[in-house]
């Protein structure tokens, strides 16, 4: 069986316990070895179109 709490816990012991759990990572990044400019890993680079050194996606200048 589950355990009452024999006292109410105030909205800001609550509230810090909540914050803890919402947070979001930021995306890690990698620079392209093309062009420089940064990408999601694993990922095509949206600026040239080059992925692990080769053409994947044709871009125009």
């Amino acid at each position: 069986m589950a355990i009452v709490p024999k006292r109410k816990h105030s909205k800001a012991r609550r509230d810090k316990r909540r914050s803890n759990v919402w947070k979001l990572k930021a995306p890690a990044l990698s620079r392209c070895e093309k062009c420089g400019a940064f990408k999601l890993i694993h990922r095509v680079c949206g600026s040239c179109g080059y992925y692990k050194g080769r053409e994947v996606v044709k871009k125009e200048a």
